[in-house]
């Protein structure tokens, strides 16, 4: 009650409704996510008060779920990965002459999903914190890899580009001087180095400027051509096929998005095929059935609120978006972990109370305005992104009004265009740089308390159960490939699997293959698969 208490103050209700404003605008402009977003709004942060910052993050985070829908069923374009199944039956369905339709289902049931994770996020959050607080740690450590390998080898379809990334951003993390011993580390004699790269630099530019840099190399200068939207409305018909999909899209997304490196996709995917079983008109999918948009759009934003449950109950992001809200606590002077609901309770109840308040403002904006956010897909790009790298440079020099960190958003600008170039995921080397300071910390303290001793590593039981749940995560792929070959097949069960990296990379990529080329062929015309592409 002291949470609600707080979020609704008029500056804070001021601020969640800029957040989901802002965060519905770039769900809907493809290729700005919300964790680009958030890391361009980190600098203006500096003056303002830590909870409404973190209520108008989270409004972004949401409100950035909630537009994705638009862009995937009005220009079979998902601004996110985990809209990707959305786009297939949405954009259907909006051809069909259905878009308010398929708007309308998206909104109501990304609300019903928002809140009923919210409200899971309240009761699981304090066990989770009490089982944390008692933890050591090597069984925090272990903890924190565990995090990083199941990011790292479960998502993206490729093992090698994960760990690269990861590298990547656990060098970056090491950049500074040492904690314990004084000595510079990776610093090159170049002394704006001595105290590390500001999360803030490293966030900017590897989102902002690395995906400025991306989309100018393949830049069309014609406006996207949009579906009129209409009126968004369900009929009796639409709500009843509907409800049942809201539903089981929640008790999809909420436990993935929960786990480490569960995220938004695999649910989405498992959503869709369970609908597709169960509804008794399985002829429409592929041509636009409403389940096949309520369940993943549900599935899509319960994971949403799952996410947020490791971040604040300890201290662990399990997407882009979470690492960047981590780093702004991180860099407001606030330790994230266990301790948070304890040394800062009156921020952790006003930023869930505030969850409430968002997906309310978010349904009341989205049914209404739907038409507006569309026309915001036919602002030219070269417009779009000189002014996303316009603030983004604004930004990065305000944090310490040092040139050296221009050159420093460049050259990692250049990082984030190459990770895009060659395929390397960007969430692994996000995840090295925040986390791995922390993981670094931890693992002195284990070999401290255990005189040098590797043994200490694994003297708790939760260490121990953790390191054999990451061989069993990095030995599933080899068995289950062996059990396919053996059965000579796949089921629909085992390429949801694929879609989560449980399988081999060759069938993953098979799988993304697939899932590209349906969405590339229900484009309208070639124009439009290339701006797919």
């Amino acid at each position: 009650m002291d949470g609600f208490a707080s979020a609704l103050t008029p500056v804070n209700l001021l601020f969640a409704l800029v957040g989901v404003i802002l965060g519905t605008a770039v769900g809907v402009l493809p290729g700005i996510g919300p964790a680009m977003a958030v890391a361009l709004l980190l600098p203006v942060t500096y003056g303002m008060e830590t909870s409404s910052s973190l209520i108008m993050f989270a409004g972004i985070y949401y409100g950035g779920m909630y537009g994705g829908s638009t862009t995937s069923i009005l220009l079979n374009t998902p601004g996110e990965s985990s809209t990707v199944i959305t786009a297939i039956e949405g954009h259907k369905m909006a051809k069909a002459g259905r878009a308010s339709q398929a708007l309308a289902t998206a909104a109501i049931g990304s609300f019903v999903a928002g809140t009923i994770g919210t409200a899971l996020l309240v009761t699981v959050a304090p066990f989770v914190v009490k089982f944390a607080v008692s933890l050591g740690a090597p069984s925090y450590f272990a903890i924190m890899v565990l995090a990083l390998v199941t990011v790292t080898a479960v998502l993206g379809s490729s093992k090698i580009r994960g760990f690269a990334a990861l590298g990547l951003g656990l060098a970056i993390g090491l950049v500074g001087m040492d904690p314990v011993s004084g000595q510079s580390r990776l610093t090159f004699g170049f002394a704006p180095l001595i105290d590390g790269m500001d999360i803030v630099v490293v966030a900017v530019a590897i989102f902002a400027i690395g995906e400025a840099l991306w989309i100018a190399a393949h830049l069309r200068r014609n406006p996207a051509r949009t579906i009129p939207v209409g009126r968004p409305w369900m009929g009796k018909e639409d709500c009843k096929r509907s409800w049942k999909p809201w539903l089981r899209g929640t008790a999809y997304g909420f436990p993935f998005g929960a786990l480490p490196a569960g995220g938004a996709e695999v649910p989405t995917f498992l959503s869709y095929v369970t609908e597709k079983k169960l509804s008794k008109h399985p002829e429409e999918f592929g041509h636009g059935a409403i389940e096949g948009v309520a369940g993943p759009e549900a599935a899509n934003n319960a994971s949403a609120a799952g996410t947020l449950t490791p971040m604040l109950a300890l201290g662990l992001p399990t997407n882009a978006t979470a690492a960047v809200m981590l780093a702004f606590l991180t860099m407001k002077g606030i330790q994230p972990g266990p301790l948070l609901f304890e040394n800062e309770p009156d921020l952790v109840w006003a930023l869930i109370a505030s969850l409430f308040i968002g997906n309310t403002l978010l349904l009341l904006l989205n049914l209404p305005l739907a038409p507006l956010w569309a026309k915001l897909l036919k602002i030219p790009r070269p417009f779009l992104y000189a002014g996303i790298l316009f603030f983004a440079t604004l930004g990065a020099f305000s944090v310490n009004m040092q040139t050296a960190d221009l050159w420093l958003l460049l050259l990692l600008g250049l990082l984030g265009f190459a990770l895009r170039r060659f395929g390397l995921p960007i969430l692994p080397l996000v995840l090295g740089v925040i986390i791995g300071p922390m993981a670094e910390q931890q693992l002195r303290k284990s070999f401290q308390l255990s005189a040098g001793e590797i043994s200490g590593l694994w003297s708790e039981p939760v260490a121990v159960t953790i390191y054999i749940i990451i061989a069993i995560l990095l030995l599933i792929p080899t068995i289950l490939n062996m059990i396919r070959k053996a059965r000579g097949g796949t089921s629909e069960l085992t390429a949801g699997l694929a879609a989560g990296g449980a399988i081999s990379e060759d069938e993953l990529e098979k799988t993304e293959a697939g899932l590209s080329t349906g969405a590339r062929h229900s484009a309208e015309d070639e124009q439009d698969g290339k701006d797919k592409s």
